[in-house]
């Protein structure tokens, strides 16, 4: 077994990484009739989902008997949606009529009024994968989806970070590096971060390691990218920690298209259970396609103008294109930076609509100490208010605490217990 594969086997990453209905629906095609408007809007938000970005879904009006009239003597898609508002016996005869049009390979969901128990056991007993009770909810019917395509048995896949700034110089890369550290070295997770600031990433700076191989080479033939290979490009910092370096250098082109970037991470994720990307600030189609597709995003920013501006034009394009994903994490870097006018954070953060996750003071000696020497700022020490902050972030990413802190956090409570029984 691959040094790959043996770190998903490491009970410290037990229940880690993407949840089997998070897990992306593979290539599939999937035709949907509806008899109602809502369960037709309910759809077209499943369908504008990251989730099932691969997935092609046509919508269509008319329910059940349209599908039974659409599908007689043509091919049916890998996943047929229909919607009845019958029940009981006409529901369960219109079915069978469906049942001789439709090719054995596909899957029906059945999308009825009536939370009807015999029906759904009925529907079961013919075959049908899936009886759902409109109105619908978009998760569920993704989850519902997903459930049918993803084995649950699988290898899991990683979770997926990302961290951009919300312009230059903000200080993402650093955080994004420190973040994935903590995940690695205190949370004891498996963590693999990726550079994808090509021509000018500081990940190999930051780490003092300079290898042979970089992102790069994988960008330029993905196909080839598989566990094995990973072993042997990827730069491997402790037990939990490993990176995928940029090649930093100006005298060659960087071209690759968004599908590239796609497969690169998605062949890091089926062996690291933490997937932290650095971005850089930039708005191409791949830098977009790769946002929209994260698990977790974080939004570095400085209390100033720009960041002000940048951060809310990134903020209105995850909420309009991730509207069933979470908002991104604000993490408000370099405050107090002498003589300079800042932004009140409270102000920053509501003009954003987002609370900050965390707040990083301005350290120019910490920060360009743990530079210059190739440490993390919780190396150097670790009992500074930005290396408080950067293991507060990895916490919040992860839903993690480090053990020794769970079960400190038990015995003032079970001393508080005892006080009062003595009472």
């Amino acid at each position: 077994m691959s040094e790959a594969m043996a770190a998903r086997s490491n009970p410290g990453d037990e229940a880690f990484g993407a949840a089997p209905h998070e897990r992306p629906v593979p290539r599939i095609s999937v035709a949907a009739y509806c008899e109602f408007p809502d369960t037709g809007a309910a759809l077209q938000r499943a369908a504008a989902d990251r989730r099932l970005s691969k997935a092609h879904l046509d919508i269509q009006l008319g329910g059940l008997q349209a599908a039974i009239d659409n599908f007689n003597g043509q091919v049916t898609p890998n996943l047929l949606i229909v919607e009845t508002k019958l029940q009981g016996k006409a529901a369960l005869e219109d079915i069978d009529r469906l049942a001789h049009v439709c090719d054995p390979a596909t899957k029906v969901v059945v999308v009825g009024r009536h939370n009807d128990v015999e029906l759904y056991r009925e529907l079961m007993r013919r075959g049908v994968s899936e009886y759902l009770v409109a109105p619908l909810n978009p998760l569920n019917l993704i989850e519902t989806i997903s459930g049918l395509y993803v084995d649950r048995e699988s290898q899991p896949i990683g979770r997926v970070v990302a961290f951009v700034g919300a312009r230059g110089g903000a200080g993402a890369s650093t955080l994004a590096h420190n973040v994935g550290w903590c995940v690695a070295d205190r949370l004891k997770i498996h963590t693999t971060i990726i550079d994808f600031d090509l021509p000018f990433g500081t990940l190999g700076l930051d780490f003092n390691e300079e290898p042979t191989q970089t992102v790069a080479d994988a960008l330029a033939a993905p196909e080839r990218l598989d566990d094995v290979l990973l072993d042997r490009v990827l730069v491997k910092v402790s037990d939990h920690l490993a990176l995928f370096t940029a090649p930093t250098l100006l005298e060659r082109g960087y071209d690759a298209d968004a599908s590239a970037y796609e497969a690169v991470i998605d062949a890091v994720r089926q062996m690291s259970p933490c997937v932290i990307l650095d971005i850089p600030h930039s708005w191409t189609p791949w830098v977009r396609q790769t946002l929209l597709a994260a698990d977790e995003i974080v939004i570095v920013a400085s209390p100033c103008l720009g960041s002000l501006r940048n951060g809310k034009a990134f903020v209105d394009v995850l909420r309009q294109n991730r509207p069933n994903d979470a908002p991104p994490r604000l993490v408000i870097n370099q405050l107090g930076v002498p003589k300079r006018p800042e932004i009140p954070v409270k102000e920053f953060a509501s003009a954003l609509g987002l609370d900050p996750s965390v707040l990083v003071s301005f350290e120019p000696q910490l920060f360009g100490g743990a530079a210059n020497n190739g440490q993390m700022l919780v190396q150097m020490h670790p009992k500074s208010q930005a290396a408080e902050s950067i293991c507060r972030l990895a916490e919040l990413i992860t839903r993690r605490v480090p053990q020794e802190n769970s079960q400190k956090g038990v015995l003032p409570f079970l001393s508080f217990l005892k006080r009062g029984k003595q009472a």
